[in-house]
């Protein structure tokens, strides 16, 4: 049975009490993008993660731009609000003191390539007799099983291997690589999921397990509809630019300042934004009677749309569609993403205070529950190792031996 975890006085679990994480303690050995992100959500719904860094080096994520007063705003968007310790794995000692948090910590998690905690004696079937409710995560690139487990894996490799770049960009171009780590978010999103129902089944059970993500498979499980047409004929999906595979017209056009995507999701609907850009005649057209026939003949549609979009601004078009319910949406630049009233209302930028960096504007949590309040600051970031003491005095080293070990390099 796993041991039950309290939240220790003046702890983030003790202050975050009403959050749903409250009390959970993770182990945090993961760096960059995929891990780091993942452990982030937890820590927005109330767990205390605490980072373990290489000494003297910390997260490689540490080093990344783009800079702030030599502060990374990289390492300060995924990594606000955890705690840090610095520990040598490669040491005897490094490995004691893991042994022995693992001891007092629902969940572990790190994204070291296959193989790696096993040969440091600290992989899931070793830490797991430390502590049998102990939920070890892990995400990788091509994930723990499979003949391609120990190979190298970057974001953009992911896209490629899973066909997510075959689908993106234009006709005739080069494959695109989407425009954010989708890559890594969508295995650290994957492995969060993982982590919640691992933590329902320690509760129904009293057991944890390991929970297996590869940047791979999360890759092949959002190719969406991409999987179903190269069943209907054996012909592998090709990209289509900014256009929907299937429906029409659901895509981006050029106004007379900037772009704007329309999506007329039904046949309801294009007939009423027929009617709203004054062009009745295209609802009487039969080739463009139905979805399918206007996907159809989306070229000659669009022969149509094209010039008539840019006889209005977005501004224009926006006031026409709204007015009509035709749904709509400015493409924005990230400046007006920061600034669109939704996302401020939604609490989605929010603010770290950094010791180097000043006032940071962050990403906020998406996840909005009705039992947890949803501030518009976050904690700051650990500076590397800053609570590495206090961690090992509560495991009861003395301050002459956390001396010592500074000196060998263990911490």
């Amino acid at each position: 049975m796993s041991t039950q975890h309290t939240a220790r006085p003046g702890s983030t679990a003790a202050q975050d009490g009403g959050k749903p994480l409250s009390g959970i303690k993770v182990l945090d050995l993961t760096r960059v993008l995929a891990g780091p992100f993942a452990t982030m959500l937890l820590a927005d719904l109330g767990a205390e993660v605490l980072k373990v860094e290489m000494p003297g080096v910390g997260d490689d994520s540490r080093h990344f731009g783009p800079f702030k007063n030599e502060r990374s705003l990289y390492f300060v968007s995924i990594n606000r609000g955890k705690r840090s310790i610095t520990l040598n794995l490669k040491t005897d000692e490094g490995k004691e003191i893991l042994r022995k948090m693992v001891a007092e910590h629902d969940i572990i998690v790190e994204n070291f390539r296959p193989g790696v905690m096993e040969k440091l004696g600290l992989g899931y079937e070793a830490l797991r007799e430390i502590n049998p409710g102990l939920i070890y995560a892990v995400s990788s690139g091509y994930g723990h099983s499979g003949p391609d487990s120990t190979k190298p894996a970057y974001d953009i490799l992911a896209q490629a291997a899973g066909g997510l770049m075959s689908v993106t960009g234009w006709p005739g171009q080069p494959p695109t690589r989407v425009g954010c780590s989708i890559g890594d978010i969508g295995a650290a999103l994957f492995n969060t999921v993982g982590i919640l129902a691992a933590l329902n089944h320690r509760h129904a059970t009293g057991l944890g397990q390991k929970v297996d993500v590869a940047m791979l498979d999360a890759q092949v499980a959002i190719l969406e509809n991409a999987l179903a047409r190269y069943q209907v004929d054996g012909t592998s999906p090709e990209p289509l630019g900014n256009r929907h595979p299937t429906i029409s017209p659901f895509q981006a056009y050029q106004a007379s300042d900037d772009w704007i995507v329309v999506a007329i999701g039904n046949d309801a609907l294009w007939q009423t934004f027929c009617k709203t850009i004054n062009r009745n005649d295209l609802a009487a057209d039969g080739r463009f009677a139905t979805n399918q026939k206007r996907t159809e003949h989306l070229t000659e549609l669009n022969a149509v749309l094209d010039p008539l979009f840019l006889r209005r601004t977005v501004g224009e078009w926006s006031s026409l569609f709204s007015d009509a319910g035709i749904p709509h949406s400015r493409i924005n630049k990230i400046e007006q993403v920061m600034q669109n009233r939704q996302v401020r209302a939604r609490n989605m930028i929010v603010t770290v205070e950094d010791a180097l960096a000043g006032t940071v504007s962050v990403a906020g949590n998406p996840i909005k529950m009705s039992s947890m309040e949803d501030p518009t600051t976050r904690p700051p970031i650990p500076e590397l190792g800053e609570d590495t003491d206090d961690v090992l005095q509560a495991l009861g080293y003395d301050d002459d031996q956390i001396a010592a070990m500074r000196r060998q390099g263990v911490i």
